[in-house]
């Protein structure tokens, strides 16, 4: 991004894996970019990672509680208005699913639902690889691939599970690349 440009509004979702952690760096890399990163973390995501990081990296509030917002409109609502990118990274088996089924019982399922029709979706999965490549979970790939969401991943390695296999977050570089090249379509 030039000097020059607005800064793009990306929402990043960091959901309950373990690569969670990985989400700080990634948050740090797209705020140096120039970009304003707008971090939602899930209740799961929250037990591998906090606010504190992705708030000082990103020095924007970091959103956990679809009703611990007292503004209007609410911060779902504002913040789908305003992302020109929906990030999940990483996203797990079950938000993947959620989102694919419409579901929105947090702030990230809302934000997804409520996203402006020009906004980009992208996802870098994070998973076992029996559930990553679970009928299931393909099923509800196949479904938001068709709805417009590209995704990122995931890559082959060893898993934090003690697995070896497909599975593992896409390097955060790649992901970030990934997500300007978006922005600038």
């Amino acid at each position: 991004m030039d000097a020059m440009s607005e800064p793009r509004n990306i929402v990043l979702g960091v959901t309950g894996s373990i690569a969670a952690h990985r989400a700080v760096d990634l948050a740090s890399l797209l705020t140096k970019r120039g970009h304003a990163v707008h971090v939602v973390l899930t209740a799961d995501a929250r037990r591998f990672v906090t606010e504190v990081p992705f708030q000082t990296l990103t020095r924007h509030p970091v959103v956990t509680d679809l009703f611990a917002d007292d503004g209007w409109p609410p911060v779902h609502i504002r913040l789908a208005d305003a992302a020109d990118l929906l990030l999940v990274a990483p996203a797990t088996a079950h938000t993947i699913a959620r989102l694919a089924l419409g579901l929105a019982d947090d702030a990230l399922t809302c934000i997804a639902l409520a996203l402006r029709p020009e906004a980009k979706v992208l996802i870098a999965p994070a998973m076992n690889g029996k559930m990553w490549l679970h009928p299931a979970t393909q099923a509800h790939v196949a479904t938001l691939r068709q709805r417009g969401a590209e995704f990122i991943g995931p890559e082959e390695g060893a898993l934090a599970c003690g697995y070896e296999g497909v599975g593992r977050l896409w390097e955060i570089e790649a992901i970030a690349e990934r997500a300007a090249q978006l922005l600038e379509t």
